[in-house]
């Protein structure tokens, strides 16, 4: 477990590495210069090549690409163009919101996702079937945005329950801890369910597949001869075997979550990465994209190990040690 652990960490920060050398490049060769927003027609050579210095972009990309990983490696993502502010507080007061807002709608996706896999998987056929896959599939072919914008003209405008953006009313600072609680529960409710409902048919689906496999096992007949109830085969039997492979797909859930929250993060001004990606590739802001960008690949990556890491511990079989050419012809001898 330990060497391939190693070979697994190893790979994560090579390819982050790799990622960061891409997006950089990618960044700094875009047409257009940051410097053109700060400074006017009056403001001399001096005085730019003064603030070039200042912001990091003097010196070739070599350069530059040199002095900003060697700062990424003490801690500085360095000095935001547009806000001049340290890029790495910038990046703190985004990352609990997209924490928060990934975290739920995830939970939310999961929930639905095996509700609707038990529907489909136990009445194959039947009304509930094809109501559920209808509207799933529905929800799931349809843009995030333009769903996000339905519900805000739904909830928020016509019904006037939901408030249309943003992760607290107003008056919040003279709130007290719990309404405070509540308030941002309320504003989180739409973005949370942009997000997880068009996803979770994804999910199902895949789940539904399992569980059909599942239940044609000889130990889910054996189960039902003798006599266990048939929710207690469903959940206990088959259900606990069909969602480990939930594990690998979380792995794989988490590019779709951090995209998904960009767009919903922007249509409900929730201020989170995704947002201020958005408002620093606006801006042609270097350093906060690079960090945001980095950030979200990182967790990308890390998540893919994560989720190999507990589906070996979840499954037995994957920790046996690998049996050389001479034990495999012994053991097949006996």
């Amino acid at each position: 477990m330990l060497p391939w652990l190693a070979r697994r960490l190893f790979q994560s920060l090579l390819l982050i590495l790799v990622l960061a050398t891409v997006v950089f490049a990618v960044v700094r060769l875009a047409p257009g210069d940051p410097l053109n927003r700060m400074v006017d027609d009056e403001t001399g050579a001096a005085d730019q090549a003064l603030i070039r210095t200042r912001l990091g972009l003097e010196g070739s990309l070599v350069q530059q690409y040199g002095r900003w990983l060697r700062g990424v490696l003490q801690g500085d993502f360095g000095l935001s163009l547009r806000q001049q502010r340290p890029v790495a507080d910038i990046v703190a007061e985004a990352v609990g919101p997209t924490l928060l807002l990934t975290a739920s709608a995830y939970a939310l996706h999961l929930l639905l996702a095996v509700t609707a896999a038990l529907i489909m998987s136990t009445r194959p056929g039947r009304p509930a079937d094809h109501w559920l896959q209808g509207v799933g599939l529905a929800l799931y072919s349809v843009p995030g945005f333009w769903l996000g914008l339905m519900f805000i003209m739904l909830f928020s405008r016509y019904l006037g329950w939901l408030p249309a953006g943003g992760m607290a009313s107003p008056d919040a600072p003279f709130m007290g801890p719990g309404a405070r609680a509540l308030d941002v529960l309320h504003h989180l409710v739409l973005p949370m369910a942009t997000l997880a409902l068009g996803a979770f048919m994804g999910t199902a689906r895949y789940l539904r597949a399992a569980l059909d496999d599942i239940l044609a096992q000889d130990y889910i007949l054996a189960a039902r001869a003798r006599g266990i109830p048939e929710r207690r085969v469903l959940v206990h039997h088959a259900l606990r075997n069909a969602l480990l492979p939930l594990i690998t797909l979380l792995g794989l859930s988490v590019p779709f979550l951090l995209g998904g929250a960009l767009v919903v993060e922007v249509v409900f001004g929730w201020p989170g990465m995704g947002r201020v990606t958005i408002e620093a590739i606006w801006a042609r802001d270097y350093p906060v994209i690079m960090a945001t960008t980095v950030l979200t690949g990182a967790a990308v990556v890390l998540g893919s190990t994560l989720a190999d890491l507990l589906y070996r511990w979840a499954d037995p079989r994957l920790r046996l040690p690998d049996l050389g050419p001479a034990e495999g012809r012994s053991t097949g001898g006996r």
